[in-house]
């Protein structure tokens, strides 16, 4: 979630004319997260979230997003329901861009996960896959390993902070495809499973948002996304490894859906390359992002210190209590 794109009384006022919600009295635009515009809107019954789709996301993908959101949610994963307008559309253009409105979920993200939250998200991922195993819509990962290179080559390293960084970037992600493992269990994962798109109420797991990275990959793929993001504790600038949340989250995974042998020996290349495609996307925005834009750009040298840890790990019980 960021803002991007600003907008005024006259789109809310297209907004209202769209959608049956009731008068929209209030917005405010969120600024944490990345990709997209998003806006909390404001009724005097409820709340509702307008999403601005920007540059990353293709507009012929969108749909898959809306149908998934409707899927999931109808199967009981607490998760935002895709509103459709008075003519039957999820979808409306607004600023000349593909915007959507969805439900507001309760509860809000917390600033630290203990091991007990990362047992419950874990067994929320193993629902979410359980749920997508069958589905036959699909989306190609557009974050997927095979698409990093041409991000890597995309990233102008002209800080001198950042000037080491380049050669270190392509032989780890050389190595990492070289390795990349075969024949994995696949269906639909979340793909960008942070701390923020993950809501408590009253200490308890009460939802998931953003499905926007969502795509048909490898499902510990997803578990290793979560470890890079979940699992690791901050003290400073530095980031340590937390082999009990590791375990706490894996537990919480393997109460509702079993991982197999083959799946828990790929778990270092996976967190590898989990790794190394959010430095990348980091230092992509670190670069790129226009200083106009209200977001807050997060600190590549994160991933960084997160792929060495990984670097230097190999098997499964490394990451285990």
């Amino acid at each position: 979630m960021a803002v991007y794109t600003k907008i005024n009384k006259r789109d809310i006022s297209s907004i209202n004319n769209q959608f049956e919600i009731g008068k929209i009295i209030n917005f405010n635009g969120i600024t944490k997260g990345i990709e997209n515009t998003n806006y909390l809107l404001k009724t005097k019954k409820n709340k509702f979230i307008l999403t601005i789709f920007e540059k990353r996301v293709s507009n012929k993908e969108i749909p898959f997003f809306m149908r998934l959101m409707e899927i999931l949610h109808s199967s009981n994963i607490n998760c935002p329901k895709p509103l459709k307008n008075k003519n039957g559309s999820y979808l409306i253009k607004l600023r000349n861009k593909t915007a959507c409105v969805v439900s507001f979920l309760n509860g809000k993200d917390k600033i630290k996960l203990n091991s007990k939250n990362c047992f419950a998200v874990g067994k929320m991922i193993a629902k979410i896959h359980q749920a997508t195993k069958n589905i036959k819509i699909s989306r190609k990962n557009s974050m997927g390993i095979k698409e990093l290179g041409p991000l890597l080559k995309s990233i102008k390293f002209k800080s001198k902070k950042f000037s080491n960084l380049e050669k270190f970037l392509t032989n780890n992600l050389n190595d990492i495809k070289k390795n990349w493992p075969l024949g994995l269990p696949k269906g639909i994962i979340h793909g960008d499973l942070f701390i923020d798109n993950i809501f408590f109420k009253k200490n308890k797991l009460s939802g998931v948002i953003d499905f926007y990275f969502a795509a048909n990959d490898i499902f510990m793929y997803e578990i290793a996304i979560c470890i890079n993001a979940l699992c690791f504790d901050q003290k400073n600038s530095k980031f340590k490894l937390n082999k009990k949340k590791i375990s706490e989250l894996i537990k919480g995974y393997e109460s509702v859906k079993k991982i197999s042998y083959k799946e828990k020996k790929s778990l270092n290349i996976l967190c590898r390359g989990a790794a190394i495609r959010y430095l990348l996307t980091r230092l992509f925005d670190y670069s790129n992002t226009p200083k106009t834009a209200l977001i807050k750009i997060k600190d590549p040298n994160e991933y960084y210190q997160k792929l060495i840890t990984h670097n230097n790990l190999n098997s499964y019980k490394d990451y285990l209590i």
